[in-house]
C-alpha cells in the first residue's frame, strides 16, 4: 500500500484502509473526545458556509442589489466547484498527507473570506463562494477523520454516519439563529461568523491532529486532462440547472449551448477514462446494474427532499411568511434532524443498509401527503410534524447510503474509492439542484393552470363576483373617492389574491408529486427486498465479505 511516514511505523491494526486516511491507533478516552468535538466544529464549519447563504438569500440579494438570477449564481457556483473536487482531493490526501492538505485549504478559505469582508462586491462574493466550495468538500472529509477516531474500532460504522451527518445539520441550524444577525441590517455578521468558524477550524486541527497517513504517487497526468474536460461539463450542467427555471429553459439562448457543451465536455471525459488503464473513473464498475440502481435512488431522494428547502418554505414565503417568522418551524426541523442523525449512528447495521433508506422514503412521502392538504390559512405551526418527518429523513438515509456505497468501493480495491466519491457528490449536489429545477418548473406550470382555472371563473355579471370587488376597493375609500378607481384598485386586490391561490394550489401539487414518487421509490426498494430475502441473497453480503478478507491481507 505504500510506505509510511518515516517517523512512525504502523502496527497492523493500526493501518489505515486505504493510503490518505488516517491510522486508527487506541486512543484515551480524553482524547477520543476531543476528536470527536473537533469533528462536529469542521463538520458544522463545511456546512455552515453554504446554508448562510441559502437562508439568507433574499437579504443579500437587496444588499448588492442583485436579480434574482444573480442571486442564484451564490449558490451555483458552491455546487460548481463542490461537486468534482473530491475527485483530485482524494488523491492528493494519498500523495501529499493530510497534515498538508488541512493546512493548505483551510488557509486559503480563511485568506479569501477575510479579504471579501474588505472588499464586499459581488464579484468577491462568488469567489468566496466557489472557494467555499472546495474548501467544504475537504472539511467535509476532515471532519469524517476526526470522528472515526474518536470511536473504538468497534463502532466505526456509527463513527462514519456521524461524521457524514453532521455537516447537514448546518442548514436548518442556519435559518433558526442567522435572522437575528440580520435585523439591524448588519449583513456582515453572516461572513465575520463563517469566518470565525474557520479560524476555530483551523486552531483546531493545528492542536489535536490526526495521526499520519500513508502516501503514495497517486497522480497520473491523464487525470489532470480528465477533470480539465469533466469539472467544466459539470460546472455548465450546474449553471443550466440552476437559472434554467430562473430565467426560463426556452428563452434564455446560453442555455442550450451550455448544456451542448456539458455533454460534450462529460462524454469526452468518460471516453477517455474508459480507455484508461488505471482511470480516475472507473466507468465500467460505475456503470454495473448495482451502482446504476445506487446512483438512482441517491438521486431521487435529494430530489424529494427538496419538498423542505422549495416546497415548504416556497409555500410560506407565498404566503408571506418572512425568515423570523420561521424560526420555531426550524427549531423543530433541528431538532428532528439531530434525533435522525443520532437514530440512524445507533441503528446502522451493514447487513441491512438498505433499510434506512425505506424508512426515510416512507416518512417523506408521509409528509409530502400531510403538507398537500395546505392553504392559504396555513402557517409554520401547521406544518411542524411534516417538516420534522422530512427533515428526520435527510438525515437519517444518509449515512447508510454513504456506507453501502464505500464498502462496495473498498471491496473492489483501492482505486474504486475516487469513483465511488465523485458518483456521491454528484448524487448529492446535482439531485439538490436538479429537486429544485424539476419542482419549481412544474409549480409554475400548475401555478399558470390553476390561475387560468380560477380567473375563467370570475366575471363582473356575477352579483357575488361584483360584491367581492367593491369590498376589496372599499378598503381605499378614505383616499379615494372615484368609484371607477376604487373597482380598478378592488380588482387588482382580487388578482393578488387569485395569485396567492393559484399558488397554494400549485405547491399542493408539488406535495402530492412528492408523495407519489417517494410511494413508488418505497415499493420498489421494498420489492427489492423481498425478492432478495426469497433467494436468501444479501446484497451487503459480498462486499462485506471482500473488505473482511482485505482486512486480513493487511494484517
Amino acid at each position: 500500500m505504500g510506505a509510511a511516514t518515516a517517523e512512525y511505523q504502523f502496527k497492523p491494526h493500526e493501518r489505515p484502509t486505504v493510503p490518505g486516511s488516517p491510522a486508527t491507533p487506541d486512543h484515551p478516552t480524553p482524547r477520543r473526545v476531543g476528536y470527536f468535538c473537533v469533528g462536529v466544529l469542521i463538520g458544522l464549519t463545511a456546512g455552515f458556509g453554504n446554508a448562510l447563504v441559502i437562508a439568507n438569500l433574499n437579504n443579500i440579494q437587496g444588499v448588492f442589489g442583485l436579480y434574482s438570477d444573480q442571486a442564484a449564481w451564490l449558490s451555483t457556483v458552491y455546487v460548481m466547484t463542490n461537486v468534482c473536487a473530491s475527485m483530485l482531493l482524494i488523491k492528493f490526501r494519498q500523495q501529499y498527507g493530510l497534515q498538508q492538505f488541512a493546512r493548505l485549504f483551510l488557509l486559503g478559505y480563511v485568506v479569501i473570506t477575510l479579504a471579501h469582508i474588505f472588499v464586499h462586491t459581488f464579484e468577491t462574493a462568488l469567489l468566496v463562494r466557489a472557494a467555499n466550495g472546495i474548501a467544504a468538500s475537504g472539511l467535509s472529509t476532515l471532519a469524517l477523520y476526526y470522528m472515526i477516531q474518536s470511536m473504538p474500532a468497534a463502532h466505526r460504522l456509527k463513527a462514519i454516519v456521524l461524521g457524514i451527518g453532521v455537516p447537514q445539520l448546518a442548514t436548518p441550524l442556519a435559518r433558526v439563529f442567522t435572522s437575528g444577525m440580520l435585523e439591524a441590517g448588519n449583513w456582515k455578521a453572516l461572513y465575520l461568523f463563517e469566518l470565525g468558524l474557520a479560524l476555530l477550524s483551523l486552531v483546531a486541527v493545528a492542536l489535536l491532529r490526526l495521526p499520519p497517513s500513508e502516501r503514495i504517487r497517486a497522480f497520473e497526468k491523464l487525470d489532470f486532462v480528465t477533470f480539465a474536460l469533466f469539472a467544466p461539463g459539470m460546472a455548465l450542467l450546474c449553471a443550466v440547472l440552476s437559472q434554467g427555471r430562473i430565467l426560463w429553459w426556452t428563452e434564455a439562448a446560453w442555455l442550450g449551448y451550455a448544456l451542448c457543451g456539458a455533454v460534450a465536455l462529460i462524454t469526452a471525459a468518460l471516453w477517455i477514462e474508459h480507455n484508461r488503464a488505471n482511470p480516475l473513473l472507473n466507468t465500467r464498475w460505475l456503470g454495473s446494474s448495482a451502482m446504476l440502481r445506487f446512483a438512482l435512488v441517491a438521486i431521487a431522494v435529494r430530489v424529494l427532499l427538496s419538498e423542505q428547502a422549495y416546497g415548504a418554505v416556497g409555500l410560506l414565503t407565498a404566503l408571506g411568511m418572512g425568515n423570523d417568522q420561521l424560526v420555531p418551524l426550524y427549531v423543530v426541523v433541528s431538532l428532528a434532524s439531530i434525533a435522525g442523525l443520532v437514530l440512524s449512528a445507533l441503528t446502522v447495521n451493514p447487513l441491512n443498509l438498505e433499510r434506512p433508506i425505506r424508512i426515510s422514503l416512507l416518512l417523506i412521502a408521509i409528509g409530502a401527503f400531510m403538507d398537500a392538504h395546505s392553504n392559504n390559512l396555513t402557517r409554520p405551526a401547521n406544518m411542524y410534524l411534516s417538516q420534522a418527518l422530512i427533515a428526520f429523513a435527510a438525515v437519517y438515509f444518509m449515512g447508510p447510503t454513504l456506507l453501502i456505497g464505500m464498502l462496495r468501493a473498498l471491496s473492489k480495491g483501492m482505486s474504486h474509492i475516487v469513483s465511488f466519491s465523485a458518483l456521491f457528490g454528484i448524487t448529492q449536489s446535482l439531485g439538490g439542484l436538479a429537486g429544485s429545477a424539476l419542482l419549481g418548473t412544474f409549480q409554475i406550470y400548475r401555478e399558470k393552470f390553476h390561475s387560468h382555472s380560477l380567473v375563467q371563473s370570475i366575471t363582473l355579471t356575477d352579483p357575488l363576483d361584483a360584491a367581492r370587488i367593491q369590498a376589496l376597493g372599499g378598503a381605499y375609500g378614505r383616499v379615494l373617492t372615484d368609484p371607477t378607481l376604487r373597482q380598478a384598485e378592488g380588482s387588482a386586490l382580487l388578482a393578488q389574491q387569485v395569485t396567492r391561490e393559484a399558488n397554494v394550489l400549485a405547491f399542493n401539487d408539488v406535495f402530492l408529486i412528492i408523495g407519489i414518487i417517494a410511494s413508488a421509490t418505497f415499493v420498489w426498494l421494498l420489492a427489492l427486498y423481498i425478492r432478495d430475502r426469497i433467494r436468501g441473497h444479501n446484497p451487503m453480503a459480498e462486499p462485506l465479505e471482500a473488505m473482511a478478507r482485505m482486512r486480513q491481507r493487511q494484517q
